[in-house]
């Protein structure tokens, strides 16, 4: 447990400015300060894990999505696993596990607005922001809420090998249906069948890939669960069977775009093959489904149990690797779900 002294310090990583393109180092920048007292209501927590996930270079742009962005000077956001330090909020103590939302720092002040309570007995803490976390339960809900998937059905997912791609598909093994991965390097492919039970996984970087997917979905597709966007869908769209369904979760293929693709305008094809084939393509953001929480959290932990399902984590160690390990999570170099390991993690 961390007692503060006098002199301890908070550092934060704030927005420099707004990426035009890749984010680079220089968008970033390294600040210190006091760390906060908490006040009537309120914990202070220390920072163990840090997520990094692709939707934050969204949060990074001028216009607005579906969240707020992140203002010039403000601390990156970003989900947390916490220990408590000091607490003025009933019900959490010091030393208490939680998940939180602290962003890109080291201590951070909340009043326990969607904070959780984490009891490490249950399961390895850091999995509150992995596969027990916000990718799980977007994995979770995507497939099974949206691509509706059924027995014998053949499903395609994209980044099969990160966070989310990864509890996707075995769900979808679960669920008995046929899964083909898409990922990047030869390794991890090897891993997405070896070690997730997928049937099959193409490399994204074989040049001949449209080709390949179309030999690896003999039989069409009939759910693909879209994390990237770009080439990968445009091999997907005519292996589309009718009534095929499409989950988007993502599109990191264009997130570092500053104008639009080259090449033809694709859109009346998605539009006609859409009407003929009656397909369902359907957006989602996980925050407008905390009702499947519970359910998500009961049937993914008993298939962990199980050893059904299995999961891998990339960490990286210390609050000063954040920038670097994000710009490589944009560019497919993590292998599994991305954390930053900013303090040592006493239940390990």
């Amino acid at each position: 447990m961390t007692d503060l002294s006098a002199g301890s310090r908070n550092r934060s990583i704030t927005l420099a400015a707004r990426p035009e393109g890749a984010p680079r180092a220089t968008d970033f920048k390294i600040v210190g300060g006091a760390v906060p007292r908490p006040g009537p209501g309120q914990l202070l927590s220390r920072t163990i894990y840090l997520s990094l996930d692709p939707y934050m270079r969204g949060r990074m742009n001028r216009s607005i999505g579906y969240a707020p962005t992140v203002d010039i000077g403000g601390v990156m956001v970003g989900g947390t696993v916490g220990q408590v330090v000091e607490s003025n909020l009933d019900g959490y103590g010091q030393g208490d596990f939680i998940l939180c939302s602290n962003g890109w720092q080291e201590y951070s002040l909340s009043d326990g607005t969607g904070v959780r309570r984490l009891d490490p007995a249950d399961a390895p803490i850091s999995t509150a922001v992995g596969v027990l976390g916000m990718p799980g339960h977007t994995a979770y809900v995507g497939l099974l809420d949206i691509g509706q998937p059924k027995p014998g059905e053949t499903v395609v997912v994209s980044a099969a090998s990160g966070a989310v791609g990864a509890v996707v598909g075995q769900i979808a093994r679960i669920k008995g249906c046929r899964v083909v991965g898409v990922a990047g390097a030869p390794e991890k492919c090897d891993y997405v069948t070896g070690e997730l039970g997928f049937d099959a996984c193409v490399s994204r970087y074989e040049e001949a890939f449209p080709e390949a997917l179309e030999a690896a979905c003999s039989d069409g597709i009939d759910v693909y669960f879209e994390n990237v966007g770009g080439a990968v869908f445009d091999a997907v769209l005519p292996l589309l069977n009718t009534y095929a369904r499409v989950p988007i979760c993502g599109r990191i293929a264009n997130y570092n775009q500053t104008e639009p693709p080259p090449g033809p305008n694709l859109v009346p094809r998605v539009m006609g093959l859409t009407l003929v084939r009656r397909l369902t393509i359907r957006g989602f953001i996980i925050f407008d489904h905390a009702d499947r929480e519970p359910d998500f959290l009961r049937d993914v932990g008993a298939w962990i149990r199980s050893g059904e399902l299995v999961y891998k984590e990339d960490v990286v160690e210390g609050l000063e690797q954040a920038v670097p390990a994000f710009q490589g999570l944009l560019k497919g170099r993590n292998f599994g779900k991305l954390l930053v390991r900013v303090a040592d993690d006493p239940t390990r």
